[in-house]
């Protein structure tokens, strides 16, 4: 009777502890339930990126940088002209002294041309034409007093002086003009910026002798 007794309350407690048991895990099972959040049924698209522009400074310092360009260097036989017609001017004014400060201005000015200036493929005709140019203007330079000796180099000088003009232009106005008379009627050439004939090889003894032959 004892033991059926015992089965009895044995079996009884092991229904209540069963009966707890499959409580509690119901109410586990609830509270995740309660506390797991609910899913949209439509997904969140991510947002969209932004783009930044880039910083205002950054775009003025590119804006505001110059296109670097490499300087080029020209060759001009300005200064040559303008040295050789200061010359032609003394020697049609009968000035010897002021022609010799002319020629030894025009042979510093041929003297310390620039030759890296001087375009490759005209730099050899260039310093044949230079070199005597040079020895004229000192032949001017160291003759005042002399000045039908000087007249002799500049016959000479203004055939250098054509030459440069030929072989590199000009963007001054010059004409060529001619006396028929110099020389022994040989004729010789002279440059001048006018039109107006003043003869360098005579002076005021036949100042307009001679013409234009040709205009640059």
């Amino acid at each position: 009777m004892k033991n059926i007794f015992f089965s009895i309350a044995i079996t009884a407690i092991t229904a209540l502890t069963l009966s707890s048991c499959k409580e509690s895990q119901n109410k586990n099972t609830e509270s995740h339930a309660d506390h797991t959040p609910a899913v949209s049924e439509t997904q969140t698209q991510p947002s969209e990126q932004k783009v930044t522009d880039p910083p205002q400074d950054t775009v003025n310092k590119t804006a505001a940088k110059p296109s670097v360009k490499e300087e080029v260097k020209t060759f001009s036989i300005s200064p040559v002209i303008k040295e050789y017609l200061a010359l032609k001017d003394a020697l049609a004014a009968d000035n010897d002294k002021a022609a010799a400060q002319a020629g030894k201005q025009l042979f510093a000015t041929l003297k310390n041309t620039d030759m890296k200036a001087v375009p490759a493929d005209k730099h050899k005709e260039y310093m044949d034409i230079a070199e005597d140019a040079k020895e004229n203007a000192e032949h001017i330079g160291d003759n005042a007093g002399k000045i039908d000796h000087q007249r002799e180099h500049m016959a000479a000088l203004s055939k250098d002086v054509t030459d440069l003009i030929a072989l590199f232009g000009t963007t001054q106005k010059l004409y060529q003009d001619y006396c028929p008379m110099y020389n022994d009627g040989k004729g010789a050439i002279w440059i001048s910026e006018s039109k107006t004939i003043k003869n360098p090889y005579y002076g005021k003894e036949m100042l307009t002798c001679g013409s234009i032959k040709k205009e640059y």
